[in-house]
């Protein structure tokens, strides 16, 4: 017969990224943009409804992830 040896199970917490946040805004000419404020998503959108459903979609719904911007905003590619 074999004994019994009991490991404790190590976790490591791997730091998590900070969450996306989008800001939703017109650009000069007047479009409707929705930027993730580190660079790595957005895009250009027929209205506001457009451009905050897609903000809202890419950060899962999360309360105060989307903001609404009185400035105008520009979008770079």
């Amino acid at each position: 017969m074999f004994p019994i040896i009991h490991v404790a199970a190590i976790h490591a917490v791997a730091p998590a990224p900070e969450a996306a946040r989008f800001i939703v805004g017109q650009d000069p000419e007047g479009h409707w943009v929705a930027i993730e404020t580190h660079g790595r998503a957005g895009g250009i959108f027929r209205s506001r409804k457009a451009a905050v459903d897609y903000a809202e979609d890419e950060t899962d719904h999360r309360p105060d992830a989307v903001l609404l911007s009185g400035e105008r905003v520009e979008f770079r590619i």
